[in-house]
């Protein structure tokens, strides 16, 4: 009990590598990744029917575990996996100084949806290990590549690098990422710093039409981007595989 309940430090997290997997779901879905469990306790009275090798403990017990305040009668010791960037990436989401788990899991999230290569943290204020950051992933943290980065690392992409700012002269709609392309989205209170915005070299806006909200979070603004450079390569595809298939034949 006292080793799941330090992991809820992010500090005991960096400094062990593990992490604290609860709920059904988010444990089921670490062992189909393959991540390396250390130890899983299960509440029979909650979790009746768990398959998979577990020490059993009482409900009482499990609830002072918990991260949650209504338990579903699970938690797990994690080995963090340790990713690398791939060699060859098309589409990269960058997490500048975000300060909230929930947003950088949400991120995660929409990254692994979008069908995203990698989610590179930048200046990193949340952890994606928290228990709030893997709920909102909904266990994509245990699969897409994470991995830490900084300006140095950004400016060796050979990535089309582009920042969402409010206020930019361009809509995201306006560009073409059917190439590479890495998108910079910064925190949502303060918003991306400048550095970042000079390394990026092209600021696209996402237009707001609401009476009165102003912005977009992080991760609706990531899911904008993505889903946009999504469709632009489906409809490329698309368009050329009707040219190929009508093409003059030898």
């Amino acid at each position: 009990m006292k080793e799941v309940l330090r992991l809820r430090k992010g500090r005991e997290r960096g400094r062990t590598r593990l992490f604290v997997a609860e709920g059904r779901r988010e444990v089921e879905r670490a062992l189909a990744a393959g991540l390396v469990v250390r130890a899983t306790y299960v509440a029979p009275e909650l979790v009746p029917d768990w398959p998979h090798d577990a020490e059993e403990v009482s409900a009482r017990v499990l609830a002072r575990m918990a991260y949650r305040t209504e338990p579903e009668g699970i938690v797990a010791i994690v080995e963090q996996p340790q990713h690398q960037l791939p060699n060859e990436t098309t589409l990269l989401l960058v997490a500048v100084g975000i300060e909230k788990p929930g947003n950088l899991g949400a991120m995660a999230r929409t990254a692994d949806a979008a069908g995203a290569d990698a989610l590179l943290v930048a200046e990193a204020r949340a952890d994606p290990w928290n228990p709030n950051a893997i709920r909102a992933s909904t266990g994509a943290v245990f699969t897409l590549p994470i991995v830490e980065t900084t300006q140095a690392d950004l400016a060796g992409l050979p990535h089309r690098r582009v920042a969402a700012v409010l206020g930019a002269r361009r809509a995201y709609s306006d560009l073409d990422y059917t190439a590479p392309t890495a998108f910079l989205v910064g925190a949502e209170d303060t918003g991306l710093p400048r550095s970042y915005r000079v390394l990026a070299g092209e600021d696209v806006e996402i237009p707001m039409r609401g009476r009165t909200a102003d912005s977009l979070n992080a991760g609706a603004a990531a899911a904008v981007l993505l889903f946009e450079a999504r469709r632009q390569r489906d409809a490329h595809r698309d368009t050329s595989g009707r040219r190929n298939a009508t093409g003059p034949r030898a």
